[in-house]
């Protein structure tokens, strides 16, 4: 093992659920709770049913649950489906520093620990909170997106060590999981570049799975490669020198600042959407001669210096638009996933409405990211009149947190694609009292207890 790995595992095998605050429980449990409304939410998506199709075809001895139809599949498959569910909608939460990412797609693999190994809800509130720890400390610590690795190449270690330690791994076994995880999955950030795919929102369930895997592969006796991060062709070769910040000892929070979004698109735009929504009773579209978005430079990069974002041809591409979220927000009063359907993504006033958005980076608000995430948006109006409204924060940010019960209203909403509101409520009590869970099939029975008849099976 590298000191660095060293560091990874000794923090993991430090963790207990004694340590962790109050807070942190509570918002441990509310990271579930709305990644629960996400997988709900995405029931219908052609992805996630690709992606229980597929993980349909295994089964094993020791199975794991894909948790919107109860099948019983490989573990890795289980964490692989439930992450892409998680994720798909793009309504997940999100974290970002140096780098960045959404946390909560370490989630597939802890579910599937948890059931192979130590099920009740005090395990797997540690195990979520270590991998969030993980994932969101390396944000803190060297920005690997702008050098093209993407934000699996974190995920996957950050999932490993939450597997590893709900399976009752030791030291040596921890450290080869973290060498198993991370050597072969080096996720390039071309993931995020251009015309974007499926895989945009699978990329995440990918590391979750790798992650659960390289755990069950040192469960097993295997080794992994030496010195994974400091060694000579290990991650620092190619991200450069950094130093993880983890700190020893200290029990797991951030997970408690993670951001949770209320629209289904990219979390850079969430202030604008914000911004543009509450300008909108100002403002008659008709009267619109032209509308300018200013914001950070990260956001800018992601959604809108790019040609495609004017033009987006897949829900991917339109979900990281920033014309295509402000106008469906000024258009429609919201941004929800009708927003991205075939027939929304060819609405001619839409397309004639994003013709008349620009979108630029500004320095001083670039300057301030991510302490704040604002976005200012200026639209000039046919009479020449103009009218500017900025927010330095979107609901959600841990700076502007959503309420219990906007968040609990969050989930039922999206709960609804899936199935019949005592569902809902059903797992809204199980997470609550997650602390004295017994076994985590209880939280998935609760699920799947308001679900339609469609949904018993892929």
């Amino acid at each position: 093992m590298d000191a660095t790995t060293e560091r990874l595992v000794d923090y993991a095998l430090g963790v207990n659920y004694e340590d962790i605050a109050p807070e942190i429980v509570a918002g441990t449990k509310t990271r579930l709770l709305d990644t629960l409304g996400c997988i709900a939410g995405a029931w219908e998506h052609p992805v996630s049913t690709d992606a229980r199709r597929l993980a349909a075809r295994t089964s094993m001895d020791t199975p794991a649950t894909v948790i919107a139809d109860g099948n019983q599949v490989a573990p890795e498959m289980a964490a692989f489906a439930n992450s892409v569910m998680l994720r798909v909608l793009d309504v997940s939460d999100a974290y970002r520093v140096k780098c960045g990412g959404h946390p909560s797609d370490i989630m597939g693999a802890v579910f599937a620990a948890a059931e192979l190994g130590a099920r009740d809800g005090k395990s797997l509130i540690v195990g979520l909170a270590l991998a969030y720890e993980v994932y969101c400390s390396f944000t803190e610590s060297h920005d690997a997106n702008s050098l093209g690795w993407d934000q699996p190449v974190y995920g996957v270690v950050a999932s490993a060590l939450g597997a590893g330690k709900l399976l009752g791994l030791d030291r040596e076994q921890l450290g080869h999981t973290v060498a198993l995880s991370l050597v072969p999955n080096m996720a390039m950030y071309q993931t995020r570049q251009g015309e974007l795919s499926a895989w945009k929102g699978c990329a995440g369930g990918n590391a979750a799975r790798n992650g659960l895997f390289a755990a069950l592969l040192a469960q097993e006796g295997f080794t992994g490669p030496e010195q994974p991060i400091d060694g000579k062709f290990g991650f620092k070769e190619f991200v450069g020198e950094f130093d993880w910040a983890l700190e020893p000892g200290k029990p797991p929070y951030r997970i408690g600042k993670t951001y949770l979004k209320a629209f289904p698109i990219c979390y850079q735009g969430q202030t604008a959407v914000w911004a543009a929504l509450e300008m909108r009773d100002q403002i008659a579209v008709a009267d619109i001669e032209k509308v300018h978005i200013d914001t950070y430079l990260k956001s800018f990069t992601m959604m809108g210096s790019d040609p495609s974002r004017w033009a987006p041809k897949t829900r991917e591409t339109a979900d990281h638009s920033m014309p295509y979220v402000i106008a469906k927000a000024l258009l429609d009063g919201g941004v929800t996933e009708a927003s991205f359907s075939d027939d929304a993504l060819r609405d001619p006033a839409t397309l004639a409405l994003m013709q008349k958005i620009t979108v630029a980076a500004d320095d001083a608000m670039t300057e301030v990211h991510p302490g704040k995430v604002p976005g200012r948006i200026t639209v000039t109006l046919k009479d020449g009149k103009e009218v500017t409204h900025e927010l330095p924060f979107p609901k959600g940010h841990s700076q502007s947190p959503m309420s219990d019960d906007e968040v609990k209203t969050k989930f039922r909403e999206l709960y609804s694609v899936y199935g019949a509101p005592a569902g809902a409520e059903a797992v809204i009590d199980v997470v609550e009292n997650l602390d004295a869970l017994d076994d985590i099939e209880a939280l998935f029975e609760a699920f799947r207890s308001g679900a339609e008849p469609a949904a018993v099976a892929v």
